[in-house]
């Protein structure tokens, strides 16, 4: 039993190290998914997305790394870093060029999507890596769906990346390029640690920690960051619900007012934070009317003050019998 688990493990030690390679179908396979990805992203389909990471192969060499770390193979280590390295910037140029082909296009949600890291991610990536290490060493698991999965935390990003480097937008490029590495970083050091925990790369745990110490301060500064932004987007997604809600409560004393479209921004200086909003209906809003509105919103959570702008659409709502709403219903409600 003993000898058949030795022969498995070594089976699995080649089999990463043969995927940690960089080679013409390791380039060929990477530039493919790029593409693929690149245009599902364009396209605004997630199912394209999802699809192109069939081609992908940017698990192998993480792989590589996370076991050359834990057993000690310098050279394995060497060679899988080559791989991750030259994977990423492949996937970036690839983009890049598709980017400036089809600069007319404009920004999607698939690709804005990646670039908005959150500590939610980190953990989608940790349990990614852990389970694709573990079905990897698994006899009676296959690492190909579990390898997909986990490739479209990697490529969509560095993709979505590379389209928007040629865009100009540096600093969504940089929300995607983080939320990359961090997947990578993530799916490495989960990795390691389920290889070190199954034996197949034995040792104590001082031999786990001491080489993944990048790894993992890595891990902690990121966790940090997001946890922080998690917890700034929270306040911000419970302001503009709060905002929407007294908005609507405030327009239900003008009949046939309602809100079309809110939207937040922040003034040039950044001292202020700008609700945008969009009204329809029979009655046009002055500017106390404005003033009282603005004045039941909350105060934004950053501290900036908030100023209120309104862009009305007049819009009548017919029946057979005249206008539901008009003008002057409005101006005879009491306020």
């Amino acid at each position: 039993m003993l000898t058949a688990e030795t022969d498995h493990y070594a089976r699995v030690r080649g089999d990463i190290a043969a995927a940690s390679s960089f080679d013409l179908p390791f380039v060929v396979m990477n530039v493919l998914a790029a593409v693929v990805a690149s245009y599902g992203l364009l396209l605004d389909s997630a199912a394209v997305v999802i699809g192109a990471m069939i081609l992908a192969m940017l698990l192998g060499p993480i792989s590589g790394v996370a076991l050359a770390l834990v057993g000690g193979d310098a050279r394995l280590l060497r060679r899988a870093s080559v791989a991750v390295i030259s994977g990423v910037l492949i996937v970036l140029a690839t983009a890049i060029v598709l980017g400036f082909v089809h600069k007319d296009v404009p920004t999607t949600h698939q690709m804005l999507e990646r670039t908005s890291p959150n500590f939610f991610e980190l953990m989608i990536a940790l349990a990614g890596g852990a389970a694709g290490a573990y079905a990897s060493i698994s006899p009676r698991l296959s690492v190909a769906f579990v390898g997909v999965a986990i490739a479209t935390a990697l490529v969509p990003p560095l993709a979505s990346c590379g389209l928007l480097l040629a865009r100009g937008d540096f600093d969504l490029a940089e929300g995607a390029f983080l939320l990359a590495v961090m997947n990578i970083v993530a799916i490495q050091s989960s990795a390691s640690f389920v290889m070190w925990a199954s034996g197949i790369a034995p040792g104590k745990l001082r031999e786990l920690i001491a080489p993944n110490i990048l790894s993992v301060a890595i891990l902690l500064l990121l966790g940090g960051i997001l946890v922080v932004n998690m917890r700034t987007l929270v306040g911000d997604t419970l302001f503009q619900a709060s905002v929407a809600r007294d908005l609507r409560q405030g327009l239900a004393g003008y009949p046939g007012v309602f809100l079309a479209d809110l939207r937040f921004t922040r003034s040039g200086g950044g001292d202020a934070t700008i609700v945008q909003a969009v009204v329809r209906g029979p009655k046009e809003l002055d500017a106390e009317d404005t003033g009282k509105l603005q004045d039941r919103l909350p105060r934004p959570p950053d501290g900036t003050r908030l100023e209120l702008r309104l862009r009305q659409v007049h819009a009548v709502v017919m029946t057979p019998n005249g206008p539901l709403y008009s003008s002057e219903d409005a101006d005879n409600v009491d306020r």
